[in-house]
């Protein structure tokens, strides 16, 4: 893409009553807008970022069995009276409007009740099981407290999970591998070496559930870590476990500020039995299906990283995730640049090319206020010294190399 054709503009400045770093940085960069408290709307840069961190996370699931549907956000009130969860106080954060020609509609905040109506339809014999189905669904939650940013959203998408199976042992063994397809995922989207498995409450479901936890000093919950076992416990349960590791028994645990990107529960039969899921075993006796289910936040993610990967100039985004891997720029010569740019783009190589007639020093501002991996320079000095300037964007100091090198280099990086 050329730069020049980029309808977002940067910003020397964030808006005074953003908070967060992550939407400072972001609003700044021109990858978000904001609508209102709790509520963004992401543009062409920060779209192209989202989007991979989607498609990561995607492509683990797959990998663990998961098919992909879309379930509608509109929620009929019906199946969630039927588990009480309606006008439940535990779960207050409904918007909920009326029909014009009658009755009441919530816009989804999770969508288990729908699901398991859904599947009730397809699932009657044990033949019909295990099934692992999953979404990238927009979900709508009235938070009180929406000032972290896109880590805490009234409006966000979520990638939620669920897995049905004919019994607990089952469930187990999916469970683990979900377990390590989360683990896979953090460490694609550059976040493995901070993100933990955190053991919490599991609440009416089970003895415990997991959370994936990324120490940042913006996040709002506290963990203890076991370095030995790279797990770690939420706060919330950590004298159920006498301060110790619940798997090693190391009492040498850390406190340490982190942000839940993800969490995975056991539901056991608290949805299925309430909305009758049932399927026939082997000797013809009907039984309840056993539930999981497994989330991640891909804007609480983008956030998370935004908050870890910067510097006092902006962004510094993993490679897997950047909304380009190069960013070219011109510095008064556009033929030769133009000839650049269209190798990169022939070899596959993402590049935003820097095409505008604006100072250098504005170019250089902005190309690390938006955190692109690579930075291509070429100018009358570059090709004085034998080619074109090549920098990192976490490194301090650029090379000169070849133009003729520049595609090997890059793929090599």
């Amino acid at each position: 893409m050329k730069q020049s054709q980029l309808f977002t503009k940067t910003q020397k400045q964030a808006p005074k009553d953003e908070v967060s770093l992550n939407a400072q940085l972001l609003l700044r960069a021109g990858f978000i807008d904001k609508e209102m408290a709790g509520v963004y709307s992401f543009l062409p840069l920060g779209l192209r970022t989202l989007n991979k961190i989607i498609e990561i996370i995607r492509e683990e699931i797959n990998a663990i069995g998961g098919q992909e549907i879309l379930l509608t956000a509109l929620q009929n009130p019906k199946i969630w009276k039927i588990t009480g969860r309606w006008d439940d106080e535990v779960l207050d954060v409904w918007f909920k409007t009326k029909i014009k020609t009658g009755g009441e509609v919530g816009l989804g905040t999770t969508h288990e009740e729908p699901l398991v109506n859904l599947i009730k339809k397809h699932i009657n014999s044990y033949k019909d099981l295990p099934k692992y189905v999953y979404q990238f669904q927009t979900k709508f939650r009235n938070e009180k407290r929406a000032k972290s940013g896109i880590m805490r959203l009234r409006e966000f998408i979520m990638k939620d999970l669920y897995s049905f199976h004919a019994n607990q042992e089952d469930l187990e063994v999916y469970y683990k591998k979900a377990q390590e397809a989360y683990l896979k995922i953090f460490n694609r989207l550059g976040l493995g070496d901070k993100t933990y498995m955190t053991y919490a409450s599991g609440g009416t479901f089970s003895q415990y559930s997991h959370e994936f936890q990324t120490i940042t000093s913006s996040g709002e919950d506290l963990i203890y870590v076991c370095d030995k076992c790279h797990i770690a416990v939420n706060k919330e349960i950590i004298k159920d476990l006498n301060h110790q590791c619940p798997e090693c028994g190391n009492a040498k645990l850390h406190e340490e500020k982190a942000v839940e990107v993800g969490n995975i529960f056991k539901l056991m039969d608290k949805f299925s039995r309430a909305l009758d899921l049932k399927y026939k075993d082997k000797e013809g006796k009907s039984k309840s299906v056993i539930m999981g289910c497994y989330g991640i936040g891909p804007q609480r993610v983008m956030g998370t990283i935004t908050e870890i990967y910067n510097d006092n100039k902006g962004i510094i985004w993993p490679e897997a995730v950047a909304p380009f891997n190069v960013h070219l720029i011109s510095l008064g010569k556009d033929e030769e640049a133009q000839k650049i740019y269209d190798d990169l783009l022939k070899n596959s190589i993402e590049t935003l090319y820097d095409d505008r007639n604006v100072r250098a020093g504005e170019k250089f501002a902005d190309s690390d206020l938006i955190g692109i991996p690579y930075r291509v320079v070429i100018s009358g000095k570059s090709i004085d010294a034998g080619g074109v300037e090549f920098k990192k964007r976490n490194e301090i100091k650029s090379k000169i190399i070849p133009i003729k090198s520049l595609i090997s280099k890059i793929k090599q990086s």
